[in-house]
Order: C-alpha cells, then structure tokens, then sequence
C-alpha cells in the first residue's frame, strides 16, 4: 500500500533492532521493507554512544542524483563517526552474529512471554501482559475487563517498581501509565527469567495488598 502510494517507510528500530525481537531487526520480524531504518542502543550495547541511519537504495538514489545541483547531503556533525563509537559496534555485531543472539532471544523470549501470562494475566490488578521477544509490559488497571486506569494519584506503577527494586530486581515504570516495562540482557537465561518474573510477582503482590487495605 505504501510503495503504490509512493509513501516513504521509516522503521525506528533504536530499541528493537539487533535481536530484541528475537530477529535481526523489528523489520526482519513483521515482513517490513523500510526506505529508512533509524539505529542505536543495541549498535554499541550502550558501551559508547553510537546511531545511525540505514538508508535504502530509493532513498539514496534521490540524494546522489541531486548531489551535482544542490551539493553534498548535509550529514557531518562534529562527532560523525566517532572512531572509538565505529570500533565498540563492531565488537559488538560480530558478538551478535557469533553468539546468535537473535537467536538466544527468540528462544528465552519466547519462554518468558509465556512465564508473564501464565503468572499475570489472571491477576485482578493487571490489564495486560504483552510482549515480544525480549521485550515485554505488564499494565495495570482497576477493572480488567473495561480496561479502566488507576487513579494517577495512586502511583500503582511506580510503586511496583519500587518493590521490585527493594527485592533487587530493576524494572521500569513506563511514563505514560501504570506500566512495568522488562528489557533484560539478551543473554539472560531461562533461570534468570524465572528469578525475574518471580520477584516482580511478589512485588505486585505487595502493591495489590496495599490497595486492598487503603495504604
């Protein structure tokens, strides 16, 4: 639909690139065929800071044939190419591509999401699990069948991810609701999903108690 209507696709692929998904990229995943595909974190694996743009022969054809009328494509920035930036990618890919990464996530990612519902779907506080790969949000709500929100106030996200905290697990409160968000290593194991996801359900558990009783 997009190619018939001549409308340029640009994939962000800054968080779901390199294997999150449990593929090389989001795109790879979901059949996609992007003009642009905009890089980073998992480029360097946050060792140095490092994005990019990939961008298809379509797009570059139109930037290499206008070159001689109206100049080189302005892309150079004072820290373009940071040589120390270029060596810790390629350290990084070649780990990716050696270790199959994208594969290891596909596999434990899979496990994981299956872990998230099976312990958190039934939960009278949870709205949603949802997931892919490595990647995953548990949101919560005050009536899982409407789907209504906890008041703001109450700051039930926050508060579970503080709980986990406490418990030794780091999970994001998402900013745009009660939501936990998980990213973990794509290294991690099926035991460290397990020990995981077992501390964020007493950390829930906690929280649920909490508002039963009005704290």
């Amino acid at each position: 639909m997009l190619a018939r209507h001549d409308v340029l696709l640009i994939a962000d692929e800054v968080i779901c690139g390199f294997g999150r998904l449990g593929a090389p990229f989001g795109s790879h995943l979901y059949g996609m065929e992007p003009d642009l595909v905009t890089v980073a974190k998992g480029l360097t694996s946050g060792y140095f800071p490092l994005s990019g743009a990939i961008v298809g022969e379509k797009v570059y054809c139109v930037m290499e044939d206008n070159a001689d009328r109206i100049g080189a494509f302005s892309h150079g920035y004072t820290y373009s190419g940071h040589p120390i930036g270029a060596a810790a990618a390629n350290a990084v890919l070649d780990i990716v591509e050696r270790e199959d990464l994208a594969g290891r996530a596909r596999d434990t990612g899979a496990y994981m999401q299956q872990r998230l519902r099976a312990d958190f779907a039934q939960v009278p506080i949870v709205g949603e699990v949802r997931g892919v790969g490595m990647l995953a949000a548990i949101e919560f709500g005050g009536e899982r069948e409407k789907k209504v929100r906890f008041d703001a106030g109450l700051k039930v996200g926050a508060r579970i991810s503080r709980a986990a905290r406490d418990r030794g697990l780091i999970a994001r409160a998402m900013p745009h609701g009660d939501i936990l968000g998980f990213a973990p290593p794509l290294v991690t194991t099926r035991a460290e999903v397990d020990e995981m996801i077992d501390i964020a359900a007493r950390a829930v558990r906690q929280v649920m108690d909490e508002l039963a009783t009005g704290r």
